[in-house]
C-alpha cells in the first residue's frame, strides 16, 4: 500500500507499507522534508513496524515520537503526518494529480443557482458521472449565504437586506454567513472523490483542500496562512472562509467552497448581518468589519487578475482543462434553485 501526505505549508511525506495479520509491515517512509538525524529515519519505520493497522494518525504518531532519538529535528513534517500518511495508504487514497480537473466558469448567476449548481455537481462526481471541478462562480446579485445549520433571524436584518436588494439563501455546508457583492468577492468550489481526503480527519481536509489557494496567494506575495477551522488568514484580518459538505451515492465526493473578499462594504454588510458579540469575541476584535482583509488592498490587483493567477496556479501544480456543466446538469440545477433553494420552507428551515 503506498499513501502521500503534502503537509499544508510543509513538505511531503510519502509511506509504502503492508499489512498483515491485522498489523503494518515492511513500512517505508520518505519524503523531500528534513531530519536530523540521520537515523531518525529507521527509528520511524521500526517505531510503526507492527502497529495495529486500525491506529487512528494520533496513536501513530504518539509511536514515532516515544523512538525518536534525543534531539530530533523534523522540519516540513511531524509524526502526526507520517500518521496521516500511513492512514491515507491504508484508505487507498488519491492524489491531485491522479485526476483531470475540470474547470467551470460562466457568467453571472442567481444566488439560488449556485447553491443548487454545488449540490448537483458534487452528486455527479459521487456517482462517478463527472471528474473532479473546480468552479469559480460570477454573482448575478448581492447575497447573503447562511450555513445550514444558522438561525435566518439572528443571522440577517431583513430589513437591512431589503434596502440593499440582498438575496438570502442557505447552502448545504454548515459554518457562518457570507455577505457577497459581484465585484467585491472571489468564490469558488471544489467537487471531490471522497478517496481524495480518505485517511484524513474533517479539520485536516480543510487545510488539505485549501493548501492549494494558499500556494497561488504566496505567488502574488500574499502572506497567508490556514487558520482552523475554516478560515483563511493574513496578519491583518480574515481574507476568506470555507465549508464542507460530504455527499453519499457512489464512491462519496466531497463539496469544499470558499468565498474571499476582494474588497467590502462594510457598512453595507453590518447593515445586513446580525454579526453578535460573541461571534466578535472569540476573533479578538470590535468591530465586524475589521476582521476582513480585503485582496484589492493587497494585491492592487483587479478582481479578474487575481482570478487567473489563481486558476494558472491551479492549473501548472495539477492539470485543468475548461469546461462546463451539462445539459443535463443544468436543468437539473434549475429546478433544484426552484423547488429547493428559492424556496421559503428551506431558507428558513431553522427560523
Amino acid at each position: 500500500m503506498h499513501g502521500e501526505y503534502k503537509v499544508p505549508g510543509g513538505k511531503l511525506v510519502v509511506v509504502d507499507l503492508d499489512v498483515r495479520d491485522g498489523a503494518l509491515r515492511g513500512v517505508r517512509v520518505a519524503g523531500d522534508f528534513f531530519l536530523e538525524p540521520d537515523e531518525a529515519l529507521p527509528a520511524i519505520d521500526r517505531a510503526l513496524e507492527g502497529a495495529p493497522a486500525d491506529a487512528d494518525a494520533q496513536a501513530l504518531a504518539a509511536r514515532i515520537e516515544a523512538a525518536l532519538p534525543p534531539g530530533t529535528v523534523m522540519f516540513g513534517f511531524s509524526a502526526e503526518s507520517v500518521g496521516i500518511a500511513v492512514r491515507r495508504a491504508l484508505a487507498h487514497a488519491t492524489d491531485w494529480t491522479d485526476y483531470d480537473w475540470q474547470l467551470i466558469h460562466e457568467g453571472p448567476q442567481s444566488p439560488a443557482l449556485h447553491m443548487a449548481l454545488d449540490q448537483v455537481l458534487t452528486e455527479e462526481v459521487a456517482a462517478g458521472r463527472r471528474p473532479p471541478t473546480l468552479r469559480v462562480w460570477e454573482w448575478g446579485a448581492p447575497a447573503v449565504i447562511i450555513g445550514s445549520f444558522q438561525s435566518l433571524r439572528n443571522e440577517v436584518d431583513p430589513e437591512g437586506a431589503a434596502r440593499h436588494g440582498v438575496t438570502v439563501v442557505r447552502r448545504i455546508s454548515g459554518g457562518g454567513a457570507m455577505f457577497v457583492e459581484a465585484e467585491n468577492t472571489i468564490t469558488y468550489s471544489l467537487s471531490v472523490p471522497a478517496s481524495l481526503v480518505s485517511g484524513l480527519s474533517f479539520a485536516d481536509s480543510y487545510a488539505y483542500l485549501d493548501d492549494w489557494v494558499l500556494n497561488a496567494l504566496s505567488d502574488m506575495g500574499i502572506k497567508a496562512w490556514y487558520q482552523p477551522l475554516n478560515d483563511i488568514a493574513s496578519e491583518e484580518g480574515k481574507i476568506g472562509g470555507a465549508a464542507q459538505k460530504r455527499l453519499a451515492g457512489g464512491d462519496g465526493a466531497v463539496l469544499h467552497h470558499v468565498t474571499m473578499a476582494y474588497d467590502i462594504d462594510a457598512d453595507k454588510m453590518l447593515d445586513v448581518l446580525r454579526v453578535g458579540k460573541e461571534k466578535l469575541s472569540d476573533k479578538g476584535t470590535r468591530s465586524a468589519s475589521k476582521r476582513v482583509d480585503p485582496l484589492r488592498r493587497q494585491t492592487g490587483l483587479p478582481r479578474g487578475a487575481i482570478i487567473d493567477r489563481m486558476l494558472s496556479s491551479f492549473r501548472t501544480r495539477y492539470g485543468l482543462t475548461e469546461g462546463h456543466a451539462t445539459d443535463e446538469e443544468m436543468a437539473r440545477a434549475e429546478e433544484l434553485a426552484l423547488t429547493k433553494y428559492s424556496s421559503e420552507e428551506w431558507t428558513a428551515r431553522v427560523p
